[in-house]
């Protein structure tokens, strides 16, 4: 399991938005590790605001240790932290799970489109450079409340055999065995993070409200990438349960993590 969570953020509202915009495109891999953000100019043409604003978002984004601002470069993206503690669990175990909250939620499709990978999906995916995937942004409901605001990048070979209307009423995992998609296995991660402009405004929370993060990249029988899920979960509307068994004998007996069904 690794844990990023931010630690404080910029002064001004603009700030603000930026810090939120970028700290969760690195952490969805939109921006891998070792890769340069885009300079102050396009930023600010891209959010509208000053380069003044940019530096602010950029100085707290350091301030995180979440990039490093080398002079007359730009900024580069770091390697998140981690305590060499990972949690794995048996994803045969999780399968009906994630099966039956797709089934007992519904979902309203926010967008859907194709086009080329982004560079850090496209290394977590294997995908060949400009390789194009579907990209699509959900959010799934319980009793009428939000609780998930979720984006998928599927490569555009397995995602074109679905639509945008069975993608807003079927849980992706059946589209996937639909398409002839043997799902083997996954990895997870789960951090914390803090609710940008249009994720607020999707989950009906206050911007800068704590969220929790998880990405998966999930697998074929074939090893192959077929999906990267970047989700983020109100954490009053849901959680992530884990049973522990004791296992082994003598010396070697431990603690052994199995991640249960979320609420």
């Amino acid at each position: 399991m690794t844990i990023h969570a931010p630690k404080t953020l910029p002064e001004g509202g603009k700030a603000q938005r930026v810090y939120l915009s970028l700290s969760n495109e690195i952490s969805n891999g939109v921006y891998a590790a070792g890769t340069m953000l885009p300079g102050e100019n396009r930023l600010a043409e891209r959010f509208g605001v000053s380069r003044i604003t940019i530096r602010r978002a950029l100085d707290a984004l350091a301030a995180d240790q979440r990039i490093e601002k080398k002079t007359g470069a730009g900024s580069i993206v770091l390697k998140p932290h981690e305590d060499g503690t990972k949690i794995a669990a048996n994803f045969a175990t999780l399968m009906p799970q994630l099966v039956e909250m797709g089934q007992s939620t519904t979902a309203r499709l926010l967008s859907f489109s194709y086009g080329p990978a982004p560079g850090g999906i496209a290394t977590d995916l294997n995908l060949g450079k400009g390789q194009s995937v579907q990209t699509a942004i959900r959010v799934r409901y319980a009793d009428g409340k939000p609780f998930s605001h979720l984006t998928t990048h599927v490569p555009e070979d397995i995602a074109r055999h679905y639509d945008e209307a069975d993608l807003a009423t079927q849980p992706l995992f059946q589209l996937f065995e639909r398409s002839g998609v043997s799902v083997q296995s996954a990895y997870q991660t789960v951090s914390a993070t803090l609710a940008a402009p249009d994720v607020a405004d999707a989950l009906e929370v206050s911007v800068g409200a704590p969220l929790l993060s998880l990405r998966r990249i999930v697998r074929d029988i074939n090893g192959r990438g077929i999906e990267h899920l970047s989700a983020l979960y109100r954490p009053d509307l849901f959680r992530l349960e884990m049973n522990l068994s004791r296992v082994g004998a003598g010396d070697a007996r431990h603690w052994e993590p199995v991640i249960g069904a979320p609420e």
